[in-house]
């Protein structure tokens, strides 16, 4: 313990001697910790495009679709409806410990009935717990312990969920400074979808195999018994991003949780923290500008002229259950900017009455998803999905700021 302490006063010194060396730059590097950076205020989602306000909930749900369309034709691109078919085909199967399995499956989707020869494959692993279910089932974004993830299948499958992991690169390969056209974006040469849609796209269709649509093939092998009232879709960084796009635009996903996705995720553009990612970071050239729709980057450095901030798309879950998981140093995804958004989908919830499915959490540490994080996840769809009597704080604010949501309180 004493050479522990030690050490810990070896740093502390050390990083004093570092602040102090650098001058003003540190001081304002530790005052700029909990003082972002606040370009301009949120643009208020009541506001229909012709200007009128949203006053029922039906209204919401028109203004909803206009928002989606806001989204797509400008961040991240469209994407074309579900494939004509999808079959499978298992290509192997594992029994795990406790009467638990894992198949993989080689998922086979046809865009085109009338072209039957252009297939789309899409490998996934389906973790299986013991019993007959319906299961509560979470789907992944990636293979399990992959992108900075702890590997989670067997705590998953101890909790009585069924796990389903599923290769997003095989649809389009993820690049940095450059760009592939991946399978799903030659057969659909027509859409302006980037990197980030055709992986949600690809979990909307992993969403179709598991709960049996009515285009899946009634030949199709390895089909799980979900329950489809507990529906889960999650991932992490630009996989995070990922599985909030496909969560907000189906409404089949019971609950929508990315983790730590920043920027083009569930953090701002608009309240920038130290060290954030910004759009013009994301989208250069020699960096991830693949991910979205080709002029997403003019917004570079242009963040106000945006017609919209995420809180835009973190409200498009809306009323179903969304959980942001956040660690609070990682600065590079904007901890702070995701706060912000939380806080300004705030009275979208409350006008849809359903407060308590809006909900944050955040960490000590870094970027990656833990074994926490998906405990926090568990816990609180144990709680809200299943109706057990869980206890935990599913609402961490840890930023004492005062964002710039005007429209509170105007609905």
């Amino acid at each position: 313990m004493k050479t522990l302490k030690n050490w810990k006063t070896i740093l502390l010194i050390f990083l004093c001697i570092m602040l102090l060396g650098s001058g003003t730059n540190g001081i304002f590097f530790l005052y700029r910790l909990d003082k972002p950076k606040i370009i301009d205020k949120f643009l208020d989602p009541f506001i229909f495009n012709n200007g009128t306000r949203v006053q029922t909930k039906d209204d919401w749900r028109e203004r909803r679709n206009e928002i989606k369309e806001l989204l797509l034709d400008i961040e991240y691109g469209h994407m074309p409806g579900h494939s004509s078919s999808i079959t499978s085909e298992i290509l192997s199967s594992q029994n795990l410990s406790g009467g638990n399995e894992l198949n993989t499956i080689k998922l086979i989707m046809t865009p085109n009935s009338s072209k039957p020869n252009e297939m789309i494959n899409l490998t996934i692993w389906v973790y299986l717990p013991n019993g007959t279910g319906p299961f509560p089932t979470i789907i992944k974004v990636a293979p399990d312990g992959t992108g900075s993830q702890e590997a989670m299948s067997q705590k998953i499958l101890d909790r009585g969920y069924i796990y389903v992991c599923y290769n997003h690169i095989e649809l389009d390969p993820d690049t940095q400074g450059y760009d592939i056209i991946g399978a799903c974006q030659e057969i659909y040469s027509d859409y302006d979808w980037g990197s980030i849609a055709v992986w949600a796209w690809g979990a909307m269709r992993v969403a179709d195999f598991l709960l049996n649509e009515s285009w899946v093939d009634f030949n199709a092998e390895g089909i799980p018994n979900v329950d489809p009232n507990s529906l889960i879709i999650t991932g992490h960084s630009r996989r995070g991003k990922t599985a909030l796009l496909a969560g907000a635009l189906d409404e089949r996903f019971a609950m929508v949780v990315p983790n730590g996705s920043g920027c083009g995720g569930a953090g701002s553009f608009l309240i920038q923290g130290v060290f954030s990612e910004s759009i013009a970071d994301i989208t250069s050239e020699f960096r991830y500008k693949a991910w979205f729709q080709k002029d997403f980057g003019n917004y570079g450095n242009r963040e106000e002229d945006l017609p919209f901030d995420q809180h835009f798309i973190r409200a498009l879950v809306a009323p179903r259950i969304i959980l942001s998981t956040d660690a609070t140093g990682d600065l590079w995804s904007n901890p702070i900017g995701t706060q912000a958004v939380y806080e300004a989908t705030i009275p979208v919830y409350e006008f849809l009455n359903a407060s308590k499915n809006n909900s944050i959490h955040y960490r000590s540490g870094g970027h990656s998803f833990t074994e926490l994080d998906f405990q926090v996840l568990l816990d609180l769809s144990e709680k809200l999905l299943l109706g057990k009597n869980i206890t935990g704080n599913f609402y961490i604010t840890p930023y004492e700021i005062d964002f710039p949501i005007e429209y509170r309180n105007s609905y």
